[in-house]
């Protein structure tokens, strides 16, 4: 059974729309996580879903804009793959316009 944070984080990642982005930082806050390590809460978070998830994960990048490195060698370039299908573009150095792309936390 997964833990309340982590529904908590689900649920909340669930809300981002197709096309926009919210950092794991942002997550962590809307989700009320405390502590300094929160950010990296929503990283475990995410981690903890299934291959199968509806969640859209793909969508919660690190602070910078960029895609965060993940434990899948065998896929370096899925979670861009999904954003750029999605109408998000990146830039030369592989950073997105968080300006443009952040999710307002609306729902």
């Amino acid at each position: 059974m997964a833990s309340d944070r982590n529904q908590r984080v689900w649920q909340l990642v669930a809300c981002i729309p197709e096309g926009k982005v919210a950092t794991y930082g942002q997550v962590a806050a809307l989700a009320g996580l405390p502590g300094r390590s929160a950010a990296r809460q929503v990283g475990y978070a995410l981690s903890a879903l299934s291959s199968d998830t509806v969640v859209p994960w793909h969508r919660v990048v690190n602070a910078k804009g960029q895609v965060s490195q993940r434990a899948d060698p065998e896929r370096p370039d899925h979670q861009r793959l999904l954003l750029e299908a999605e109408g998000v573009s990146f830039g030369l150095e592989g950073v997105l316009d968080l300006a443009k792309y952040r999710w307002d936390g609306e729902t």
